[in-house]
């Protein structure tokens, strides 16, 4: 067992010990500030061996067979996105099997997570002249009039347009914007009166039925989940999906309601909020507290924030995470030029590799796989991007800003994550191998983003799959179904089986030194024991 006051000879050892990436073949020195690690960064080194940044895949028509998702699963596919905006539950009914179908197909990998995407809370234009085809131009510097008068609604044109938020009139005043249809559309707003809106088209264009509306910089009162989202939570609880993405979350009330909609047989389930406008961002503290995990939606977020500040939110969303040792995610337009072409532009790689720098531990693909003609190329390239930048993550630096911030005493669990890391990277370890039933233990090692991976053997398969939320974090399902009397022997069985999996990855070789992270006896929170062994 190790306390806290174990680790303060490890931390000073930091200052002056070299240590290196396995998979590199060669010591790199810790330097001593951050400008002199990216200045001894070095384009002809060979990646990383293994990716620790996990990647998200939305699925959709153009990869939904049990064939190519099995192809996407073996070129790093770790969580597989239902996008419930689309498509009904018996199409997704169908995705979810053929997922599995294809994971099993597929050895170490085969862990591979569900998620469900809800649609959210939103606001939208009702029909154009009957018609869900019929398209009209909307002229810059025309006047328009949005209504919540439902004699409108589907008789929409360029002079009034009915919009389903209806308590529009009493959140929006005189000089603020509206967008509409991914902000390809803005208005300013004129007048405000009962049920309508009078508004000055500022860029005007085609607009279709059933677009999206959004008021940037405007509170609004929608409920946290529509009754499409309550119907959407139970149907992910009946096919045990292992984590919801929820859309449009405001504040931390919004998630302990979707909590109480997923229930006692959903209790397992992680709950992933998406911030996607200013409100999420302001109320960040509270929204992370509530939640499993964050994703940084950056499509709604750039309509309701100005583009120019969306990195801004990234970064401040990205240090909050890593700061609470919260799973966080980089999602949206991330390879977009994929989806019809088999290369990404410069700024794309850039932007993917800038994701994993500021922290990231999941990046995620959404119309690139959903429709894209490109679903493999785009997993493979964004696979070496991370890998390529995971090289160039500063640790040392990171694991000493991290644990500043840890408040004392610490828990049993972050006291083991400080000493696991601490040892890994004194003893010059090839990778962290634990065992765990919660995940937490993993989680929390995780949080100090260790240079090695870290080798998570557990007997709960939605543990393994959830696992893939954490930077650096490698699940194995242990499915041995055989409970062994002796628990000392069982443990060291699952170590085993870690370790062989790191060696078949090449970042383990016999003879290197294994930070070794266990219980004390047999159960769920009993992890508090540390071993240094060698790789036989």
């Amino acid at each position: 067992m190790v306390s806290i006051e174990a680790t303060a000879a490890f931390l000073k050892e930091l200052e002056t010990v070299s240590y290196y990436a396995k998979d590199e073949k060669q010591a790199v020195l810790s330097k001593a500030t951050y400008l002199e690690h990216l200045s001894s960064l070095n384009i002809t080194e060979p990646p990383h061996a293994v990716r620790k940044t996990a990647i998200i895949c939305t699925i959709g028509p153009k990869c939904n067979t049990v064939e190519t998702l099995a192809c996407m699963i073996r070129n790093g596919m770790n969580v597989a996105r239902l996008n419930f905006s689309h498509g009904d539950h018996s199409y997704h009914a169908m995705t979810i099997k053929n997922i599995r179908e294809a994971a099993k197909v597929v050895k170490h990998e085969n862990i591979v997570a569900i998620a469900l995407d809800t649609k959210g809370p939103e606001i939208r234009t009702g029909m154009i002249m009957n018609s869900s085809t019929a398209e009209v131009e909307l002229v810059k510097g025309k006047s328009i009039r949005l209504t919540t008068d439902p004699s409108f609604e589907n008789t929409g044109n360029a002079v009034n347009l009915y919009v389903d938020y209806k308590n529009i009139t009493n959140v929006l005043a005189p000089g603020k914007i509206i967008y509409i249809d991914d902000g390809l559309i803005s208005l300013v707003v004129d007048e405000v009166g009962s049920d309508f809106v009078i508004c000055t088209i500022e860029n005007g264009g085609m607009l279709g039925s059933k677009k999206g509306v959004n008021l940037p910089g405007t509170s609004v009162d929608l409920p946290p989940v529509s009754e499409k989202d309550i119907a959407d939570l139970l149907f992910g609880v009946e096919q045990g999906v292992d984590m919801i993405f929820a859309s449009f979350i405001r504040n931390g009330s919004a998630v302990c309601k979707i909590r109480e909609i997923l229930g006692e047989k959903g209790k397992n389930i992680k709950i992933i909020s998406k911030i996607e406008n200013q409100e999420g961002v302001l109320n960040a503290d509270e929204i992370i507290k509530a939640s499993d995990g964050i994703m940084v939606a950056r499509g709604d977020l750039g309509i309701e924030i100005p583009a120019e500040k969306v990195f801004l939110a990234q970064k401040l969303l990205i240090a909050k995470c890593n700061e609470a040792g919260k799973p966080v995610i980089c999602a949206t337009q991330m390879l977009e030029s994929m989806i019809s072409k088999p290369r990404p532009t410069r700024a794309e790689t850039s932007d993917v590799a800038n994701a994993v720098l500021d922290g990231a531990d999941c990046v995620m693909l959404s119309g690139e796989t959903a429709k894209g003609s490109y679903p493999i190329e785009t997993i493979k390239i964004m696979h070496y991007i991370c890998k390529e930048a995971e090289a160039a993550v500063y640790h040392s630096k990171f694991f000493e800003e991290i644990l500043k911030r840890v408040k004392k005493p610490t828990s049993h669990v972050e006291t083991i994550g400080v000493a696991a890391v601490s040892a890994a990277k004194s003893s010059l370890a090839s990778a962290i191998v634990l065992c765990t039933t919660t995940g937490n233990t993993a989680a929390m090692i995780s949080k100090f983003k260790p240079s090695v991976p870290i080798i998570a053997v557990t007997k709960n398969p939605q543990t393994a799959r959830q696992l893939w939320l954490y930077r650096g974090v490698f699940p194995i399902y242990y499915s041995e179904s055989e409970k062994l009397p002796d628990w000392t022997k069982d443990v060291d069985l699952r170590i085993r089986e870690g370790i062989n999996f790191g060696k078949e990855k090449g970042f383990i070789d016999t003879g290197d030194n294994i930070v070794v992270v266990t219980g004390w006896t047999s159960g769920a929170g009993k992890t508090n024991t540390l071993r240094l062994i060698i790789a036989d």
